[in-house]
């Protein structure tokens, strides 16, 4: 039986909504960057695409390290201890400076290297090479931000999320407009204007975030000094329940940033259609990130409350959400596809590629909005982070030897290595389905 809590839905739609718009933003920056890059010239897009792979492993990180705090900290805010979620807030922010410093050092000394695993082609390597240079510069603002918005989100301070996404995407679309192509007297730059507006919009949302969490947040009343000092016990505790969080989420950075590889050294125009096709498909995903997001924190908080029985009526009531958001983005993907290919300067090769992408992602975009909520969101939430760790391993040890024979020895189409490298999303569902309704996920993390 569903839940008829009028709070619960309140709370679920709120906290999705906060997560949506945070994601979309980052999202709708990259997305406004492939649709004028993609009108300005095919290798700018492709250079970039390679490029932002290794900002989706970045992104990977940065939000497992996040996901850990929300995970640790919802427990600890369902028993009103506040004071242990400005320490977790803490430990996060540090976990992130390390982590966007090693990777700025690493793409800094060996930016050729980086690229050479995406693309084999001279052009669209320059084109990324010059991208990367500025776009390194952003990654530290973008991993503190992460951490300060999902530590929000844990006392429910949704608000800002969607204020400063707006702003960042005003200034990103605004500066790409003029610097790409050079309009009204600014130069023409290219991939160097896209790269320039996006790290505009990162410094941007990083002081707008920061000024308010430290300033205008009443719940937490976090202030720099709680940054400054790291709680030893509670470190081991994060590292503990953070590593599988973690280590799936470098698990699915290096599986999309494989699957560009893959594609990127079979066919030339593989690349731009993957760069199409995915960028839509993450934009609509991000509906099912702010589902999990949700689901996380109000199983966190649950059981941190020692509402058992509430625990099994939300879980039942969540399955049939995240079904039905499913539908809603299979049905918007088939709907969009069509008007956004018109918007590229492609050619008809790469445009038949993406429109049989897109064809792919329609089934594996409704059966990932039931999986990767259940499992990030339900199970994980609930404090058993090894499932999702452990199903990943398993899918990519099958997945990615299977795509590699497939197009270097058996010569398949990009289409047919496109199905192989999603169909993880689609079994996912069976063993997501058996263990969220067994209830032994389960977990009191707090002390």
């Amino acid at each position: 039986m569903l839940t008829r809590e009028k709070a619960f839905y309140t709370s679920f739609v709120t906290l999705s909504l906060a997560l949506m718009a945070e994601q979309a933003v980052i999202l709708s920056v990259n997305l406004a960057d492939n649709v004028m890059l993609g009108s300005y010239s095919e290798s700018a897009l492709s250079g970039v695409a390679a490029v932002n792979q290794i900002q989706f492993v970045l992104q990977q990180l940065v939000y497992g390290v996040s996901n850990g705090v929300i995970v640790l900290g919802s427990q600890y805010w369902g028993q009103r201890r506040p004071d242990v979620v400005k320490k977790l807030c803490a430990i996060g922010l540090w976990c992130n400076l390390a982590i966007t410093v090693f990777l700025f050092l690493a793409v800094s000394l060996f930016p050729q290297g980086a690229l050479s695993l995406f693309t084999s082609d001279a052009e669209i390597a320059g084109q990324g090479l010059a991208y990367l240079n500025i776009m390194r510069f952003s990654y530290m603002f973008f991993g503190l931000t992460a951490v300060m918005l999902g530590t929000m989100r844990i006392a429910e301070t949704v608000r800002i999320a969607l204020q400063v996404s707006v702003l960042s995407l005003i200034i990103n679309v605004a500066i790409n407009f003029l610097l790409i192509p050079g309009r009204f007297g600014f130069p023409e730059l290219g991939v160097r204007g896209a790269a320039i507006g996006t790290l505009t919009a990162r410094l941007v949302e990083f002081i707008v975030v920061a000024f308010y969490m430290f300033r205008k947040e009443k719940k937490l009343q976090m202030r720099p000094a709680d940054c400054l000092r790291i709680d030893r016990q509670m470190l081991a505790d994060y590292l503990k329940v953070s590593f599988p969080i973690i280590l799936a989420a470098i698990l699915w950075g290096v599986s999309n940033a494989v699957q560009t590889m893959i594609l990127g050294h079979m066919d030339k125009s593989a690349i731009a259609a993957q760069s199409i096709s995915a960028t839509l498909f993450l934009l609509l995903k991000v509906t099912s990130v702010g589902a999990s997001s949700a689901a996380s924190v109000i199983v966190g908080r649950t059981i941190g409350k020692g509402e058992m029985d509430k625990l099994k009526e939300y879980t039942r009531t969540l399955q049939f959400l995240f079904l039905m958001i499913g539908a809603v983005l299979a049905l918007l993907y088939t709907l969009i596809r069509f008007p956004l290919l018109s918007l590229y300067q492609i050619s008809p090769e790469t445009r038949t590629m993406a429109n049989a992408f897109m064809n792919i992602q329609t089934l594996v975009i409704f059966t990932m909005s039931y999986q990767m909520p259940v499992n990030s969101g339900i199970i994980r939430g609930g404090g058993d982070t090894r499932f999702m760790m452990v199903l990943d391993i398993i899918s990519q040890v099958i997945m990615y030897p299977l795509a590699f024979f497939g197009a270097f020895v058996l010569g398949w189409s990009p289409v047919a290595i496109m199905f192989i490298v999603n169909s993880d999303q689609i079994f996912k569902c069976f063993p997501a389905f058996i263990r969220v309704n067994s209830y032994k996920w389960v977990k009191q993390l707090t002390r």
